[in-house]
């Protein structure tokens, strides 16, 4: 594994280690926010929708984790 290889696989097992179910957050290349609705450890993704939710809903759809980019800021 070289170094870029590990910086990556380091910083998504932080990333990992602060998702909760409920939590906002943003995926890469993507300046939405996002709803946390379920995670998957064993398999790395979750399941995420669009935040604030659309009056009609908004769909859910699966993400893998290492597409999450980060936990938004808490205020």
């Amino acid at each position: 594994m070289d170094l870029k290889e590990n910086r990556f696989q380091q910083a998504s097992e932080r990333v990992e280690e602060v998702l909760h179910q409920g939590d906002c957050v943003q995926l890469v290349n993507d300046k939405n926010l996002f709803q946390i609705i379920g995670i998957d450890d064993e398999h790395e993704k979750c399941w995420v929708r669009q935040w604030p939710l659309l009056p009609q809903g908004s769909p859910v759809f699966e993400v893998p984790i290492e597409q999450i980019a980060s936990p938004a800021i808490k205020a």
